[in-house]
């Protein structure tokens, strides 16, 4: 009879109207909860590093125990500061993750003990009055046996004993977590969003200090990631499920990439890692500048290594609330684009201000429109019949008295648009004419600021034979029935008297 009475409660708790439970995972610095984070979520998602205070903002991500579908959030170590310090703006952070989690997990150092910081930390929990799994981590040892039963003081039952960085007792933990959930009564969704189609993924990148975060706290409209005016203060890539203007999208707010031969320290390599990460997988690319400093020669090599990853890139340019004479200002930032950025020809670059919001509604219909470019189907029929005019308008040029025929194009995929060309002597087709066809495609097919692909294969010859093709045909060789073809018959030798 228990027994069937669980699964009535799973059902009851993941009935499809209602929301999925929030666990926060939080804790004072450097106790391993980044680390608890990624096995509780089967992939790592969140840098870990023995440096203290390595996670900065929330990051979220969807899970599922005990058939229980949850979002499970990574939180910021608590420390006892206040004021306008980072660590002050992070522990804000982290106390808003906990009143808005249904179920936290507490996680101390069992091999360090209990200390001021945990009390201190325990005390708001308790105040909040959820329920809350009071995890011990580090428990791989003997010397962590004191540690756990000082857990004990902290008034928030048992202690689990995990080693998350060994995969040890993390059995027991999901039983907690379970027991826990059955104490939470989880609301209907007011306002679901649609998940029938997929998301846009639109990854945000540019030099450090360079307005991200701000910018995407504006479009949401409250402050979820950590600002500040020091640089460099996002580390890791944080996502974002967000409905813009009646457009299922993702936001991957990224850290700042700097020059390669200034990034010394283990962290920030890791860091930039991740944002290379979240570039392979975005759709769209949003470059952000600093109005008083555009084209940067680091923006201009994000730039291309957006490129090559074949994303559509859209530039923004931030901060535009303080540049001085606007419409000038504007004129020289697209003709800067269009002369340093001639491999993403006509990219679009949309100017706005993302501290006061004004004029960033125009960002999305640039990215709409570069993202739709990015995944067009062009038909074989129209691409062979434009083939046939560009050659009549400009043909090959002869190499070594020999011309080149191109014969037939063909689009083979998207994201971004690639094309195979087939012509004769495709080794000898002159890297110009091949620029002059891709332009070609961007004027006629209207494919402005996005990478196109274009592979030169050669026409099959149906002469060729395998011991042609690998070089290893003797000479005079023929093939059988044919021996007389083309040869002088010869007579026998006379002798003279």
């Amino acid at each position: 009879m228990a027994r069937k009475r669980r699964f009535e409660d799973e059902d009851e708790l993941d009935a499809p109207n209602t929301r999925p439970a929030r666990i926060a995972v939080i804790g004072r610095p450097n106790v391993g909860k980044s680390t608890l984070f990624n096995r509780l979520a089967g992939k790592k998602l969140a840098i870990v590093n023995d440096m203290p205070g390595v996670t900065r903002d929330v990051r979220e991500t969807k899970s599922k125990i005990r058939g229980h579908d949850m979002t499970l959030m990574d939180t910021a170590g608590f420390e006892n500061a206040t004021g306008d310090k980072l660590e002050a703006r992070m522990r804000s952070q982290t106390e808003h993750a906990v009143k808005g989690a249904d179920v936290l997990l507490f996680v101390y150092d069992a091999r360090e003990g209990v200390t001021p910081l945990d009390r201190i930390f325990a005390d708001f929990v308790r105040k909040q009055g959820k329920p809350t799994v009071l995890v011990a981590n580090k428990c791989e040892s003997i010397a962590a046996d004191a540690g756990v039963n000082e857990g004990y003081s902290l008034g928030m039952g048992d202690p689990v004993e995990v080693a998350a960085e060994h995969n040890i007792g993390m059995v027991d933990l999901d039983d907690a977590v379970d027991l826990a959930l059955r104490q939470v009564k989880l609301e209907v969704d007011p306002e679901p969003m649609d998940t029938s189609e997929a998301p846009v993924r639109i990854a945000f990148v540019g030099r450090p200090n360079a307005g991200k975060s701000t910018l995407i706290n504006t479009l949401i409209g409250q402050d979820r990631l950590l600002t500040g005016p020091e640089a460099g203060v996002t580390r890791d890539s944080i996502t974002i499920d967000y409905v813009w203007q009646g457009r299922r999208v993702q936001f991957h707010d990224t850290a700042g990439m700097r020059k390669k031969a200034k990034v010394n320290e283990t962290l920030e390599r890791m860091s930039v890692q991740d944002t290379l990460r979240a570039i392979k997988f975005a759709q769209v690319v949003v470059l952000l500048m600093d109005a008083t400093s555009p084209f940067d020669k680091q923006d201009l090599q994000i730039a291309d290594l957006c490129e090559r990853e074949g994303r559509a890139l859209v530039i923004g340019v931030t901060k535009w609330d303080i540049a001085i004479n606007k419409s000038e200002t504007s004129k020289a930032l697209r003709e800067a684009a269009a002369r340093l950025l001639p491999q993403i020809k006509g990219v679009p670059v949309v100017m706005f201000s993302g501290l006061t919001g004004k004029s960033v509604d125009r960002l999305l219909p640039a990215i709409e429109r570069v993202q739709i470019d990015w995944s067009v189907k062009i038909k074989t029929s129209e691409l062979n019949d434009w083939l046939s005019e560009k050659i009549t308008r400009h043909p090959p040029p002869a190499v070594n008295g020999r011309r080149i025929k191109p014969k037939y194009i063909s689009q083979t995929k998207t994201r971004p648009p690639t094309f195979v060309l087939k012509c004769s002597r495709a080794t000898k087709l002159p890297v110009s004419y091949k620029r002059y066809l891709i332009n070609g495609l961007r004027e006629d097919f209207d494919l402005w600021g996005i990478p196109i692909r274009m592979n030169i294969k050669a026409d099959s010859n149906p002469y060729d034979t395998d011991d042609r093709i690998q070089g290893k045909e003797r000479l005079g060789k023929v093939k059988k029935g044919r021996e007389n073809v083309g040869r002088v018959k010869k007579h026998p030798r006379k002798d003279k008297d």
